[in-house]
Parts: C-alpha cells; sequence; structure tokens
C-alpha cells in the first residue's frame, strides 16, 4: 500500500462538473446571474477560467438530450461548449460527456479527435448511456441492460479503432510532388457488431494524444477505459470501490464527489437548510449520503462542510483512488473556495500538481500515449 500510495503522489487529479449552476436543485436560484445568462458564452468562459486558473486537473460538461431535470432553461451540446473553449485554456483537461449508446459512434470520435486538435491533446471524452432521450432517437427505451452495455462497450472499440485508422506519420504534406497522405499509412477499422457497422478509416487524422483520454462506469471493459469513474454513497464503500475498479486493470480511477462548502456568507449545513431541499442518509465528519432525484444505484457520496474538511477527505480518498470529480452544489459559491481554499492546499502538500501548460491531458493523469495498433499489426 506504501508503494502505491507513493507512485500516485503528485499525479491526484481533481477534475469538476461545470454543466449548469451545480448538483443542487435549487442551485439556479443562488446563481450569480440572470437565469438567461447560463447559456452565454461570457458565463461558460468565466467559469472555466476560474477552474483552470484554481489549478483543476480536469472539466467534465454533462449533457443529455432531454431537458435538466433540475432548474429551468436548458443547456448547449457539451463537445461544442468543450471546443468552444479550447482555444481560451491551455492546462485544462476538456472532458464533454457523451452518450455512446444512440450517437453514431463515426460522428463521436471525429468530433472528439478534433476537440483534441483544438485544445492540443488535452481531450478527454465521459462515455455515458442515456436511455430517457430513445424516443428523440425514434427508438424504444431500453430496459435490457446487458443490451445498452453492449453498445456503449461497442461504440468504445470503435472509437478506439478510428484513432488509430490513421498512422501518426500518414499526412505527408510534400508540397513539392504534390503528395499530402500517404494511404499506405490509413487503416479499415473492419468493425461488425450485432447492432452497427463501421468500416472506416476516419476521416480526421489520428488525435495529438493518439487516444483521446476515456472515462466511464468499469462496466465499459478495462481495456477500452483510460479512467474508470466509482461512485459510492460512504467514504469507506468508494475506497473499496476504487479497489475493485483498480483490480479490474484499468490504468486510473477517479471518485465522484459531491461537495457544499462553507462559505463567507453561510455555513454548509445552513445553505443546505436554506435551499428547503434535505438530505437523506446518514452523516459521518461532513459525509452523507444524498440521494435527491437519483436512484439507488447512482447515490454519490456527498460532503458538506469547510474546505480543511474536505481536504482531509480528499487526502484519504487518494489512498486508494488516482482523482475525484467534484460535482459543487452551487457553482458560483462553491467554486471560489475551492479555488481559494481546497486546490492550494493539495497543490502544497503535494498531494496534487498544477497541470503543466503545453502537456496533455494523458500526461497530467499519468498516462502514457498509447502505440497505434495498426502499426503493431504490420510489424509482426
Amino acid at each position: 500500500m506504501a508503494i502505491e500510495h507513493e507512485y500516485r503522489t503528485g499525479l491526484f487529479a481533481v477534475g469538476i462538473e461545470l454543466d449548469g449552476e451545480g448538483w443542487h436543485p435549487a442551485a439556479w436560484r443562488r446563481a450569480g446571474h440572470e437565469p438567461a445568462r447560463l447559456l452565454e458564452s461570457r458565463t461558460l468562459k468565466e467559469r472555466v477560467a476560474a477552474a483552470e486558473n484554481a489549478g483543476f486537473t480536469f472539466a467534465t460538461f454533462d449533457d443529455s438530450l432531454a431537458p435538466p431535470a433540475q432548474g429551468p432553461g436548458g443547456r448547449l451540446d457539451a463537445t461544442t461548449r468543450a471546443a468552444f473553449v479550447a482555444a481560451t485554456t491551455s492546462t485544462l483537461g476538456l472532458v464533454p460527456v457523451v452518450a455512446a449508446t444512440y450517437a453514431e459512434p463515426f460522428h463521436i470520435s471525429s468530433q472528439l479527435a478534433t476537440l483534441d486538435y483544438a485544445s492540443r491533446g488535452r481531450a478527454g471524452w465521459l462515455v455515458t448511456d442515456e436511455p430517457r432521450a430513445a424516443r428523440a432517437w425514434g427508438r424504444e427505451p431500453r430496459v435490457l441492460e446487458p443490451e445498452i452495455r453492449r453498445e456503449r462497450t461497442d461504440s468504445v472499440e470503435v472509437a478506439r479503432r478510428l484513432w488509430d485508422s490513421w498512422e501518426d506519420d500518414a499526412v505527408v504534406r510534400d508540397y513539392a510532388t504534390g503528395r499530402f497522405l500517404n494511404r499506405d499509412k490509413l487503416h479499415y477499422a473492419d468493425f461488425i457488431g450485432e447492432t452497427f457497422s463501421v468500416k472506416g478509416p476516419a476521416i480526421v487524422p489520428r488525435p495529438p494524444q493518439g487516444q483521446v483520454v476515456v472515462f466511464g462506469d468499469v462496466t465499459t471493459g478495462s481495456d477500452r477505459l483510460d479512467v474508470a469513474v466509482v461512485t459510492a454513497p460512504t467514504v469507506p464503500a468508494a475506497l473499496d470501490a476504487a479497489r475493485r475498479a483498480r483490480a479490474t486493470g484499468v490504468p486510473r480511477v477517479v471518485i465522484d464527489l459531491r461537495v457544499t462548502l462553507d462559505t463567507p456568507a453561510a455555513t454548509a449545513a445552513e445553505r443546505l437548510a436554506g435551499a428547503a431541499v434535505p438530505t437523506s442518509g446518514s452523516v459521518t465528519n461532513g459525509v452523507s449520503t444524498d440521494a435527491s432525484g437519483e436512484s439507488e444505484s447512482e447515490v454519490r457520496l456527498s460532503f458538506s462542510g469547510s474546505a480543511a474538511e474536505l481536504v482531509a477527505v480528499l487526502t484519504e480518498l487518494a489512498t486508494e483512488a488516482d482523482g475525484v470529480r467534484l460535482h459543487p452544489a452551487v457553482l458560483d459559491e462553491d467554486l471560489p473556495v475551492l479555488a481559494r481554499f481546497v486546490l492550494p492546499a493539495l497543490l502544497r502538500s503535494g498531494l496534487a500538481h498544477r497541470p503543466v501548460p503545453g502537456s496533455t491531458l494523458r500526461a497530467n493523469l499519468g498516462l502514457s500515449r498509447p502505440a497505434n495498433r495498426y502499426v503493431k499489426e504490420a510489424t509482426r
């Protein structure tokens, strides 16, 4: 255990979810702007800039074809939002949520590869399912989990094959001869599944990272994920879930954690009480279960308390996990506290590190750039 913890020291990744106004159902009432400003580009840029300046490793952008379950308004496509801020950021990993069950995997792979180019190697993909939006695609909702899981797994496999379908030196750019592409360096994906098939090759050259960093549930398959995202209702359960995920062979494991922090204006308890939405479950050292609108299988670890107490919880989680993804209750209230007190404390202790300008998301997560599978096959 001591050796594993020493290996992860300095590579503990701290991510943040930046969709909407926060996880709390009443977050929109406490936002620092009018509801109409949520979809303005200025709001997105300000929040992304605040997260990057604070030293977060990556930011995720939730998405769904269905309308938001909490608060008024809507949302813009997650990949579009990530691409919009790609040029205005230099260190923050940009990880849109993209449902794999009903979207075309060829298009997903192209969009994410393009995002990796726009961000100079800082793109990720949080792969999810979206049964609620099935009717928007003219299909009935799926009820069989094995079928949903298979489509999700197949979509990730296709995307990975397409990212490799161009070798790194496939683009020639020989202006003297007018030759710009080596066709021998392009490969067919040749995927045939139960619900779709993809021939390839991709229409976008291999991403700067070789493979966009794939986040997701461990059921997607450890051989297809770079980072497993685990959820659990308590700290011991989260630590156990991280151990089990790591045992599958997935390279990195992060834990989802909802946070409600003390602010200069009110304590976390006062903020939750004032929002009039009670939490359920037991409370131990500021950590509790929270089930506001989530099914039992989706309950996330939830923290409420001071910045110092949160740092202690994160330090404990770091003994088994490679990082966390924080879900602030109210972005406009919790993000400033995270930026002023939590991230600096983690950086000073050496537990976390500030992403280096010019580095890729893979490098900041301690992941190597993968070799192209087709090059390996050709040299056998």
